[in-house]
């Protein structure tokens, strides 16, 4: 029963860390906006597809990640 708790208090605080990034990530002036971002404009649609900005999110992530695992 404890190690249930322990999940869901983990996923409890990584939905508030998502919410929170999603509230402020308008703040964050660079992010969606980087080189190798792929933005298509034409008539009738915008694609966007931010290809580095997935990236740096993802290396962020894992590093965090890692750290977390390291020292558990």
């Amino acid at each position: 029963m404890g190690e249930l708790a322990k999940i869901l208090i983990i996923l409890g605080l990584a939905l508030v860390i998502s919410g929170l990034v999603l509230l402020f990530f308008q703040k964050i002036p660079f992010l969606g906006k980087l080189p190798g971002d792929i933005i298509i404009r034409r008539e009738s649609f915008t694609f966007y597809f931010p290809l580095t900005t997935s990236i740096i999110i993802s290396i962020v992530i894992s590093a965090i990640l890692y750290l977390i695992g390291k020292f558990k």
